[in-house]
């Protein structure tokens, strides 16, 4: 994809968002909660509508605590949130993951009809599978932010002053900076050919904050996805393959919750629809 091409991807997207079925979806959901459409994701915050595009499938979650904020602020927030929420620890492959109630019940589900099945669903990628901290998805976050600063300053498509000065700001600033930047060709993914949003959330961005999300080393066996999704887990994030949220619905109603089916790399993935039907 061009840089033209890509900034006109993400201006159409931009136009498409705002009557989507998924914000409509989204704007029902927190509605009941007592929370407005657009407090939670202000109209032209660039950083909120694609935090909502790749990850925003979690907020139509029923049955568990989600968070009143679309990006967490700090550590202190997550801590917050995570105290209010709750989490139980389980032993799955000699590994303890940490996730809410409800997540963790249906997932031990899960394990045990697998098992019961001769398959197998465990963590990839040690504890981090499961619940993490904010200084957790900042790490992350640093780990595709600054090899790119110094890669566009290498190759000239960066003054050392404007890295600097990009380094510096405050986080949010920061990841909406950065995205602006992409909309010019200069990419912060690991291998800088693509969005770091398809690489790495934002900080305050990641399921893994809202304990909804765990990652599974069998992602690639269709039968351990079923399996997963009977239980109300599914994929959810196009460009994270093992990663898999859980939501407490059926397949059959995520329709109804402005999600729509997208098949990709041979996985039946579940993402926000954010195209305008009119």
């Amino acid at each position: 994809m061009s840089v033209e091409e890509f900034a006109e991807r993400e201006d159409a997207c931009a136009r498409d968002a705002e009557g989507s079925p998924f914000h409509a979806a989204l704007g029902r959901a927190l509605a009941r909660r007592g929370l407005s459409l657009e407090s939670f994701c202000p109209a032209g915050d660039t950083l909120t509508r694609r935090v909502l595009e790749e990850y925003g499938a979690m907020f139509v979650a029923e049955g568990v605590t989600l968070p009143d904020t679309c990006v967490f602020e700090s550590e202190e927030a997550v801590e917050g949130f995570q105290r209010e929420a709750g989490w139980r620890a389980g032993v799955i492959d000699g590994t303890v993951i940490e996730l809410q109630p409800p997540a963790m019940d249906a997932l031990m589900a899960a394990r045990e009809e697998a098992a019961f099945n001769g398959l197998r669903v465990t963590p990839r990628g040690g504890g981090e599978a499961g619940r993490r901290s904010f200084a957790d998805s900042l790490r992350l976050w640093r780990s595709r932010c600054d090899p790119a600063l110094e890669h566009w300053c290498a190759a000239g498509r960066l003054g050392v002053a404007e890295a600097e000065r990009l380094r510096r700001l405050p986080l949010r600033e920061q990841a909406a900076a950065v995205l602006e930047l992409e909309r010019g060709g200069i990419f912060f993914s690991k291998c800088f050919d693509k969005s770091i949003l398809q690489s790495v959330a934002a900080p305050g961005a990641s399921q893994h904050l809202a304990m909804l999300a765990f990652d599974v080393t069998e992602f690639q066996d269709p039968r351990v996805g079923a399996v997963l999704a009977r239980q109300g887990w599914f994929q959810t994030v196009l460009s994270d393959l093992p990663h898999f949220t859980y939501l407490g619905l059926g397949e059959r109603d995520l329709p109804s919750r402005g999600l729509r089916r997208v098949e990709s790399a041979g996985q039946t993935f579940w993402v926000p629809d954010m195209v305008n039907g009119e």
